[in-house]
Formats: structure tokens, C-alpha cells, sequence
């Protein structure tokens, strides 16, 4: 490396350290109290700190602090704003789905930051994220009744995994070559100490990639279901057992179809199809770890950091029933965030590996030559620089939830009683042919979005139903309703 390059890569590491501060942000820090203040159920407030973490315009065009936005406008059912701040963020992945189609090699340029950190890079989303966008989009349109809106939304989900899964396949390809430029020859043992059973989880390695979620595809088959084309609705529903199989909500939807779409199902008109949608938590965080790497030089060895990102298992308690009066539903898992970003990572983890071992090399290589050039203070001021460079990238939406359940069932119209694990979540009106409850639960708060309806039915008496059962495991349980939902009290133990 020449003399002028280690002065260039000091000063640029310097400079990437004192002057790209909000770039170099850890996002934990940026979002852990905005999320706490979302579970407590205060989604106002957590609005006002997000935006404050947002002070110029430029920072509120950013794609990942739209996602964050969008996600707690739709919480507080403004889903008008909600969907602003999304289409803000999709305008960022359709940039970033023209050059995969287009230009390819000027998106992998971009890669070129990560030489000196990877949370340099330009922040394009997870995967997951990219797809699980446009089904937010969807679900904000049918709580809207924009359900034509919805299906082009649905649409748009399909072509982007399509998108997604050419570039992929390149990826570590083109890391390689890189690396290999560079004389790099990576054999793993930067992984030592890295908790690799988090990547290796058999609930991790059962999904089938790092992007496609079965909610998105079973969504897909309601909505052409309700829109009455079931030659559609069929794929999606389909796709989703092929996601998630084993699962008897989503294999009843694809078994029951033709019956619920036949001409005599649809002329008695007298139930509503209910379909709940409950999240639960929040997604995880990718916590950065520091890993020592030897790095051999002219003069001896000298030690390099390199930082990669971990995510922890999730320990959040699962739903296993929901309430309507007499009735108990058992809700399924479709989608596990947690899980799926563990996927993304560990299929992101060869890239990055050898992003992080050329850096080592090169930052060690500057560190030796910065020593003999400048002396101690020279080599200090390089191992300094290198330090506080390279962090690993902990970005990702994290006010996405930790999971998803789906449960249906085909109810009379009206009011009913809504309980999850035993705790009342308030009443919820129920009408039309099909109908969508959208229930987000946290540990402490419970909030109801408004219930997405489509088609009418004949007027006719609805049968009296119990009340909820009484709350358990809280001292107190804030909700949100919707304008389809009717005020209850607060839950006690």
C-alpha cells in the first residue's frame, strides 16, 4: 500500500469518526426508548421521540426512519400518515430495485464503504423488510377500504421477492472476487467466539430463504379471495403452507376455498369471515461484537478489530388463545421476525466476513506502515482510528413485531367480546361478508387497529354472547380501539 493511501485511509477513517456521527449512530440507541414507549401503549408519545431523533429534513427522508414512522402511525391507526411515510421508504427500495434490474455494478460500488465500516454503507433494508413494506402498505389500504389499492400492493410484494432472490444469488459471488482482489483468503476463524448456534437454530435453518414470510402470501390469497378470484387466491394461499407448513390455519384457507367462493356459500350472505391478525412484541436488535484478529505484516503481527452483528433468540411468550365470548380460537405463528432476521443474517454472514477480513488486513497493513512512518504516536493514531471505525451495522426496522399469528373464523355480525390470553382487549364490531381485526400485544398494553370490512349482509338478529373472561398476569392493560370497536374498561388482575 502506498505511503499516500495510509495518510488517505487515516484521514478518511478520522473523518468518517468526527464528522459522519449520525451516520455512525448505533440505531439501538436511536429507537430502544421510542420502542419502549411503544409497548407501554403511549404510541403518541413515541411519535414525538422518533421525530426527534429526526431534526433535519434530510434525516426525515431516510428510508429506515420512515419505516419506524410509518410503523407507529399505523399503531395509532393513522394510517393515511402511516402509509406517507411508507411510500417515502418504498421510494428508496424501487431506487434500489432499478439498479438491481439495471445497474447492478454501481449498487455493488456501494459496497466499497464497507473497507472502512459497514454501517457506512448506504442503508438499503433487510430483505424481510423490503417485502414485509409493501404488505404494510396493503394492510394500512384495507383498513383505509382501499382494497383495489391493496391487491396492486400485493402485487408489487410478489415482484419484489422476485427481485430480491436474482441479486442474492450473486452476492457472495461478487464478495468473493473482491476479497480475492484485495488478497484476502478468509478460512472462518473470524468467527471464533461468535454464538453460531443463534444462526444455525433449526427454526432458522427451516426457512426456506431470508426475505419470502407466509403472512404476505396467505394476505394475498385472502384478498383475492375476498375480491372473488380464487384462481388467484389460490397460489397465495398455497405459498404460504409452502413457507410455513404444518400449519392448520393456512392449510384450511387453501382447503376451504373453493366451498367459501362457491355461488350458494356466497348467496346466504348471513356470517362474516373474520380474519385476526395478531402481533406480538417487537422485532429484535442486532447488538455489534467485537472479534481480535491477528493480522500478519512485514514487521510481525499486529491485531486488528472486527465487529459483527448478533441478534439474541427471542424469549417473548406465545399467544395461544383468543377470546370471542363462548368461543376460543387457537392462533398460529406465520411469521417470526426474530427468526427471519437471524436467517438474514446468517445468509448475509459470508459477505460480510470477507468485507470484514479485507478490512482487517488493510487496517493492519496501515497500522504497521503508520508505526514506522510517524512512530508510536503514528501507530496509536492509526489503531485509533481503526477502532473506532469499525462497527458493525445494527440497522434494521425494529418496530416491526417479534411475531405474527393468524386466526379465522366465521362469526355472526356485531358487537363481540375480544380476550387474548385471558386479557380483555376491548369489543370489536364485526360486519360485512369479510372482515380483518388487527390486534397488536404487548406485555403491558393491548391495541385494537380498526376492522378492515368488505360486502354486506342481510340484517338479521345477532345471538347474545358471554362476556370476556376476567383479566390475568396484569395490573393494568392499556388498549387503542378503532372506529369499528366500542370502549371497555381497562383490564385488572
Amino acid at each position: 500500500m502506498h505511503f499516500k493511501n495510509i495518510l488517505a485511509w487515516i484521514t478518511l477513517s478520522m473523518t468518517a469518526l468526527l464528522s459522519a456521527c449520525s451516520t455512525l449512530q448505533s440505531h439501538d440507541a436511536r429507537v430502544s426508548m421510542v420502542q419502549a414507549t411503544s409497548e407501554s401503549g403511549n404510541i403518541a408519545a413515541a411519535i414525538t421521540q422518533l421525530e426527534a431523533t429526526a431534526p433535519t429534513p434530510e434525516n426525515k427522508q431516510e428510508m429506515l426512519y420512515n419505516m419506524e414512522r410509518g410503523e407507529l402511525l399505523r399503531m395509532n391507526r393513522q394510517y393515511a400518515q402511516s402509509n406517507e411515510s411508507f411510500m417515502l421508504a418504498d421510494e428508496a427500495v424501487q431506487n434500489w430495485e432499478s439498479l438491481v434490474k439495471t445497474n447492478p455494478e454501481k449498487l455493488w460500488s456501494t459496497l466499497g464503504a464497507a473497507l472502512i465500516s459497514e454501517r457506512l454503507k448506504i442503508y438499503e433494508g433487510q430483505d424481510y423488510e423490503k417485502v414485509m413494506l409493501t404488505t404494510r402498505l396493503a394492510l394500512n389500504r384495507l383498513a383505509l377500504g382501499d382494497w383495489d389499492n391493496a391487491r396492486v400492493d400485493i402485487k408489487r410484494t410478489h415482484e419484489r421477492e422476485a427481485v430480491i432472490a436474482e441479486l442474492r444469488a450473486k452476492d457472495v459471488i461478487k464478495a468473493e472476487d473482491e476479497a480475492k482482489a484485495k488478497g484476502v483468503l478468509p478460512n472462518g476463524k473470524e468467527l471464533n467466539g461468535y454464538p453460531v448456534e443463534s444462526l444455525n437454530d433449526p427454526a432458522v435453518l427451516q426457512l426456506k430463504n431470508g426475505y419470502q414470510n407466509a403472512l404476505s402470501h396467505y394476505l394475498s390469497g385472502f384478498l383475492y379471495e375476498v375480491l372473488n378470484e380464487p384462481s388467484l387466491a389460490a397460489p397465495g394461499y398455497r405459498k404460504a403452507i409452502e413457507l410455513k407448513p404444518g400449519s392448520a390455519v393456512l392449510e384450511e384457507g387453501l382447503r376451504g376455498l373453493d366451498q367459501r367462493t362457491s355461488v350458494a356459500q356466497r348467496g346466504k350472505q348471513g356470517m362474516t369471515d373474520v380474519l385476526f391478525v395478531l402481533e406480538s412484541g417487537s422485532a429484535p436488535a442486532r447488538k455489534p461484537r467485537a472479534f481480535s484478529l491477528p493480522v500478519p505484516t512485514r514487521h510481525g503481527l499486529v491485531t486488528a478489530t472486527v465487529s459483527y452483528p448478533v441478534i439474541t433468540p427471542s424469549l417473548t411468550p406465545h399467544i395461544q388463545s383468543v377470546g370471542l365470548g363462548l368461543l376460543t380460537l387457537k392462533p398460529e405463528i406465520v411469521v417470526d421476525f426474530n427468526v427471519m432476521a437471524r436467517r438474514a443474517l446468517k445468509d448475509e454472514m459470508p459477505a460480510m466476513m470477507l468485507r470484514g477480513a479485507t478490512r482487517a488486513v488493510a487496517k493492519g497493513i496501515a497500522q504497521d506502515r503508520a508505526q514506522k512512518n510517524f512512530g508510536l504516536a503514528g501507530g496509536i493514531l492509526s489503531a485509533v482510528a481503526a477502532v473506532a471505525s469499525e462497527q458493525a451495522d445494527d440497522r434494521m426496522w425494529r418496530l416491526l413485531p417479534d411475531r405474527v399469528y393468524l386466526a379465522r373464523a366465521t362469526l355472526p355480525p356485531g358487537e363481540h367480546p375480544l380476550t387474548i390470553e385471558g386479557r380483555r382487549a376491548g369489543t370489536v364490531k364485526i360486519d360485512g361478508r369479510y372482515a380483518i381485526v388487527p390486534v397488536r400485544v404487548y406485555a403491558n398494553s393491548l391495541l385494537i387497529g380498526d376492522v378492515a370490512g368488505y360486502g354486506t349482509l342481510a340484517s338479521h338478529s345477532v345471538p347474545a354472547l358471554s362476556k370476556p373472561a376476567p383479566a390475568a398476569g396484569l395490573e393494568r392493560t392499556r388498549f387503542r380501539q378503532g372506529n369499528s370497536a366500542t370502549p371497555s374498561q381497562n383490564a385488572t388482575d
